[in-house]
């Protein structure tokens, strides 16, 4: 199992080599979620199928879909204008919901700052994960035991050399103030070899776990070494990535210009500037005004302007993004899986799909191992349908016979309002009367959302958002296992616990797939969160600029961006 610059790395470690078609191409140009526009150029390159495809051009909106698939591969591609030297790119981005903290941030607003200096030990660059600061990694016979291959030349922004040393204590600082990579690692599991060999023993075994030191995984950025715990961005500016901070504003936005010594060359462009918005509607305004040259994400609800906007070019990427309907396990009126049931069955998934995506998501099943994973086993379970009348009687035998009251908090991001709607009215036609309370990202998290760490405190009926994730670990490790960092529904189960290990614990998909069924039985037998839909993430940028990548995380990376003639 091991992960070289020029060799494409599978799902579970499987090496790929050789020429890739036109259709794998396309299926794997997503890196894992990572969308780039404007793909025909790698396809010319790779060849044809039946060696009669020809180019496409359009002069209006621009969309290139991709797919969030366990392998992929994705590459900034050209345009038809020539790339142009200098300048500035704006983004329309969300505002950070908390410090510019590389361990404690929880928020992809603040996510966005932070990848645009820090770097990860793997990324989206290559196939399916790739080299970050870390060129090669392989495991022991048990995947327990990770050396990783650090980069050669990488310095940090202050002019220090970048060595093993930084990795090791940056894993101390996330075991001390982290979430130790969902349990992954211990005080001394990392060891420096060398200056650029690094040596991480597991708790446990993980195939997964260079997926959990990627980009994917934003709480496990490599810090420098004397970096101090709770230290944040603006307060001590450094970083290996390609831009460095030169202003921040917590309100307005923040500013960087280029890494003149950055390992991945010099950026076309000078610098970049993140414009914070709370208001996901003005994000759309700013864009549709070209106030700005790119948006960070966009819903399909309030953002047709953009859809239907000349010279705009949409990223969408099919991804495992979703929303959690949590529900209070440990006290409340959700403590009897028969309730959480009931309202999981007053929701018509496909009209909520309809409604507000027009056919850019796909109906979920009330668990993670979402149907676009390698080892998703479609007859585990099956798919979750409206039934009010079933919705009530589990209500009577819950003790609910004249109906529940509660209240949904909401995040006020994306169409995350609109579904409290929907499912208001909805489920009031099996007996629950739901108020709405719609939060900011400035207010939302550590208020309604894990107050406290490992969460603790959240309300007992809430819905928030989840990003892609190339692999169901970081949803099955921090949400939902008992203890877990971001486990809002304060759910726990031995035997959940039990089917995670087992599914961590194997390399080959055969046993993967087995102990995926395990976990999407409890899941959806026990409704810890209802999980209505997974959804295709939306970006885009004007056509004036060119190699701007976006990951259906919601990153943008804006490296290889340039102005275009």
């Amino acid at each position: 199992m091991e992960h070289m610059d020029n060799e494409a790395q599978g799902f579970i470690q499987t090496q790929l080599q050789g020429s890739l078609s036109r259709r794998t191409l396309v299926k794997r140009a997503a890196v894992a979620g990572l969308a780039v526009p404007t793909v025909g150029a790698l396809v010319a390159a790779c060849g044809s199928d039946d060696e009669t495809a020809e180019p496409t051009e359009t002069t209006a909106a621009v969309t290139e879909t991709t797919e969030a698939t366990t392998e992929s591969s994705a590459e900034p591609t050209e345009t038809t204008g020539a790339p142009m030297a200098g300048g500035t790119f704006r983004l329309a981005t969300s505002k950070p919901g908390s410090p510019l903290d590389p361990i404690a941030m929880i928020d992809l607003g603040t996510y966005n700052v932070i990848a645009q200096s820090f770097e990860c030990l793997t990324g989206p660059d290559g196939s399916g994960i790739g080299p970050m600061l870390a060129t090669e990694w392989s495991a022991n016979a048990d995947s327990t035991v990770w050396t990783f291959t650090l980069r050669e030349g990488v310095t940090w922004h202050d002019g220090s050399p970048f060595t093993a040393e930084d990795v090791v204590q940056t894993m101390e600082k996330i075991v001390t103030n982290g979430d130790a990579i969902g349990g992954s690692i211990q005080a001394g599991s990392a060891v420096a070899v060398d200056d650029l060999t690094v040596e991480i023993t597991l708790t446990g075994p993980s195939a997964s776990f260079p997926y959990l030191v990627s980009m994917y995984n934003p709480q496990s950025a490599i810090l420098p070494a004397a970096w101090a715990a709770g230290t944040t961005l603006d307060a001590s500016p450094n970083g290996t990535g390609p831009w460095k901070l030169d202003s921040y504003d917590p309100n307005t936005g923040a500013n960087f210009v280029r890494n003149e010594a950055w390992w991945g060359g010099m950026t076309p462009l000078d610098s970049i500037e993140l414009q914070f918005f709370v208001d996901p509607s003005a994000q759309v305004t700013a864009m549709s005004g070209d106030s700005v040259d790119g948006i960070q994400s966009f819903a399909v609800v309030g953002g047709d302007a953009l859809l239907a906007k000349d010279g705009f070019v949409v990223a969408e990427v099919q991804a495992a993004t979703h929303r959690e309907i949590w529900f209070g396990c440990d006290e409340g009126q959700f403590t009897d899986a028969k309730v959480r049931q009931a309202l999981a069955l007053s929701l018509d998934r496909p009209a909520i799909v309809d409604a507000l995506f027009k056919g850019k998501a796909a109906v979920a099943n009330d668990h993670v191992i979402f149907d676009l994973y390698e080892f998703h086993d479609a007859a585990a379970v099956t798919q979750r349908e409206r039934d009010v009348e079933a919705a009530k009687a589990l209500l009577a035998e819950a003790g609910f016979e004249g109906g529940l009251s509660s209240t949904i908090n909401a995040v006020d991001l994306g169409e995350v309002p609109q579904l409290a709607q929907l499912m208001q009215i909805q489920a009031a036609e099996a007996g629950f009367t739901l108020d709405i309370n719609v939060e900011s990202t400035d207010t939302f998290y550590g208020t309604q959302w894990c107050i406290t760490y490992p969460c603790a405190g959240s309300a007992e009926l809430g819905i928030v958002d989840y990003g892609h994730r190339p692999t169901p670990d970081v949803y099955l490790v921090k949400a939902f296992r008992g203890g877990g960092d971001w486990n809002s529904s304060q759910y726990a189960s031995a035997d959940l616990d039990a089917a995670i290990v087992e599914y961590q614990s194997s390399a080959e998909l055969e046993a993967r797939t087995a102990a995926c069924a395990k976990i999407e039985t409890i899941m959806w037998n026990d409704v810890p969160a209802c999980i209505p839909y997974r959804y295709n993430g939306l970006a885009g940028y004007s056509a004036a600029f060119d190699g701007v990548e976006f990951t259906a995380l919601g990153h943008t990376l804006l490296a290889k961006a340039s102005k275009v003639a």
